[in-house]
């Protein structure tokens, strides 16, 4: 069983933006620089709607929507990664939250929190800090507490959300929006649109756009030979873990031993957007060549992307650093020295990059049982913020899964073989345990692991060091 998940985590993002079909962004012609940003203060200016007073908030018409598909068509026009981030900085830094308006109604809370809180131990109102004063309703009643903190937070809501908001009711408004928020990651990666403001306006979209990606919004839908062709050529050209070869591997990817969904969106009908496929078997799979036709538990076999980079970039900082590795044993780099014929770190990072090294089999046979131990903590000890650093394990171990069993060669494709060593690791769901689970992962950040992970954990921190 494997998905792809619901989250809008930033890669998962630049895949769900390879998705949507890309419209092509029409030249704009006459508009180099101050020009170009004269253009874009004057839009910005225009389209991004003012916040109403509080007391009208409920009753100020939403801007017509000419206002919204003009920003969407000037966006659309922009070339480049540079031009685009111009403007994503300049919406985050002008339009954002009126600080002025926030401490005003700071000091109203502060000042009539003070008052509620000595009203209700009894103790002179005159208590506790000097605040500025405002114009408010009689400082006993709580009510008067309750009105100034909803003023306060509907002073904390930056101006560009209200053009998010409006922009995701046009036809083709959430794709927009999904596009929008990948060029700002990418722009952030590129470090050409930096500083707080863009990133406080990265987690206001973020939030955004998980809320409108939330399961109530999106379809569930069985894919067959018989589905729509269009639907088939989508989901076979975003297969990123086992890519489809042809169309008889298609038709084989959900024949009767298999089952394939997708959720599409409720905005974007007929485009996949989380994929899953499920293979029935009658054991857990140790190897992707084997299907059998019975289902009994539920275990994912899942590729380890980024091991073998992980494994190269850790060769070469001990070189660096120390002069040798200590990933292996005295007795292992004899024996891989001897099989290579000279040192390891160079020739190893030469040889893991290709799928040659499998075809020796004293190589495969004295790498297993380091690469193993290696992969193992890659996999349980490299951590993230305290999560798995692999994204793969962390979609899994946050959905409540056990860590099973890391099965060596696999998958032995060019993919697989450069990308993990060939490598792949079951994750196995126990229905009764998976919310007990994801609970000690997300908040105590507990992997649940098999016996064999642990051993193999066990010896990589016994044999390696790092």
């Amino acid at each position: 069983m494997r998905g792809l998940g619901s989250g809008l985590s930033a890669q998962k993002l630049l895949r769900l933006r390879s998705r949507f079909p890309t419209r092509p962004r029409p030249r704009r012609l006459g508009a180099p620089g101050a020009t170009l940003e004269r253009a874009m203060d004057e839009l910005l200016g225009r389209t991004v709607p003012q916040a109403p007073a509080y007391e009208l908030r409920e009753k100020t018409p939403a801007p017509a929507e000419a206002q919204c598909a003009d920003f969407m068509r000037f966006y659309g026009s922009l070339e480049g990664a540079s031009q685009r981030a111009e403007l994503l900085s300049r919406l985050a830094r002008g339009f954002g939250v009126d600080h002025g308006q926030v401490a005003e109604h700071s000091a109203g809370v502060l000042r009539l929190g003070a008052a509620v809180g000595a009203a209700v131990s009894g103790s002179p109102q005159g208590a506790g800090p000097e605040v500025p004063s405002l114009p408010a309703p009689t400082p006993r009643e709580p009510g008067a507490l309750l009105h100034a903190e909803d003023r306060l937070r509907y002073a904390l809501v930056p101006r560009y959300r209200g053009l998010f908001q409006h922009i995701s009711k046009l036809e083709g408004g959430v794709r927009f929006l999904v596009q929008l928020r990948a060029d700002l990651l990418e722009a952030q990666a590129l470090k050409i649109a930096e500083g707080p403001h863009v990133r406080e306006m990265n987690g206001v979209l973020k939030n955004m756009l998980s809320d409108w990606f939330s399961t109530g919004f999106l379809n569930l839908e069985r894919v067959t030979w018989h589905s729509p062709c269009e639907v088939l050529q989508k989901i076979s050209e975003c297969e990123a873990v086992h890519p489809v070869k042809n169309w008889m591997d298609m038709k084989r990817r959900v024949s009767s031993y298999r089952r394939c969904y997708f959720f599409s969106h409720c905005s974007t009908p007929g485009e996949p957007l989380i994929v899953l496929h499920v293979a029935l078997t009658n054991e857990i799979s140790n190897n992707i060549q084997k299907e059998f036709p019975h289902l009994e538990t539920f275990s994912s076999l899942s590729p380890i992307p980024g091991f073998t980079k992980w494994l190269l970039g850790t060769l070469s900082s001990q070189t660096k650093e120390l002069g040798r590795n200590e990933l292996f044993t005295d007795s292992e780099c004899n024996e891989i020295s001897d099989i290579i014929g000279g040192p390891i770190s160079e020739t190893l990072k030469i040889l893991l990059t290709s799928n040659e090294w499998v075809k020796s089999e004293k190589l495969v046979k004295v790498l297993q049982s380091p690469l193993m131990r290696l992969c193992a903590w890659y996999l349980y000890g490299e951590k993230h913020r305290g999560y798995a650093l692999n994204p793969v394990a962390n979609f899994h171990l946050q959905n409540g899964a056990v860590m099973w069993r890391i099965n060596w060669l696999a998958d032995l494709s060019l993919k697989g073989t450069t990308s993990s060593c060939g490598m792949m690791v079951n994750y196995r769901y126990f229905l009764e345990e998976t919310g007990v689970n994801s609970a000690a992962y997300l908040g105590a950040k507990n992997i649940k692991a098999s016996e064999q992970v642990l051993n193999l954990v066990s010896q990589f921190q016994k044999l390696s060091k790092l």
